[in-house]
This record gives structure tokens, sequence and C-alpha cells, in this order.
């Protein structure tokens, strides 16, 4: 399952005010952790309907620089501000990154 893009334009709509937890992955195409965990994040999101998982090109998209950071914002109900809930950096295996993420399976 290929990730939504996100925007700077969209990323309020798309993400802050989504009903469901947002994962967001902030990429970039020279960045090798990003690369790998693109499969991992893209199962992660085919097998989870209960969250949604999109993507962010930060070259493209220069008011959100966070390169090599999956983030996890909770639904807009409980997000106070633009601040994540959880922030994971680097490389992980999928059972890891399911593992980080798993208050937003339950």
């Amino acid at each position: 399952m290929e990730l939504t893009p996100v925007t700077d334009a969209d990323f309020d709509e798309v993400v802050l005010k989504s009903d469901k937890p947002v994962v967001v992955d902030f990429w970039a195409t020279w960045c090798g952790p990003c690369q790998q965990l693109k499969p991992l994040l893209e199962a992660i999101a085919a097998e989870h309907s209960e969250i949604v998982v999109v993507k962010l090109d930060v070259d493209a998209n220069p008011e959100d620089r966070r390169c090599v950071q999956r983030h996890l914002y909770p639904d807009g109900e409980r997000l106070q501000g633009r601040r994540a809930r959880q922030t994971i950096t680097g490389a992980r295996t999928k059972a890891a990154l399911e593992r980080e993420l798993g208050e937003c399976f339950a």
C-alpha cells in the first residue's frame, strides 16, 4: 500500500484534524533509513486500518523539516498545538515500529 503524501499546505487538514491517530513519515530521497523504512511503513498502513500513515517529503516542504523521523499524532481532539505524541528517529524493524507505535493499535 503506497503511503499518502501530505504537504505543508494540507498537513493541518490531513494530520492534525484526523479522527484517527496519524503516523507521519518525514522523509527525503537522499535518506538511507527513510528508504529502508518505506516498505515497512507501507505494510503497517495496510495491516492497521485503525491508524493513518502518511509521508511528507522534507525537501519539497520546507515548513516541516524533520527528516528521518516518524511522528505519531493523536486524533485532533486530543492534540494540543502541533506537537507529536511520539517521535521515532532512525531505522527500525517492522516489529520494533509496531511495538513503539503499539498504543495506536489498541
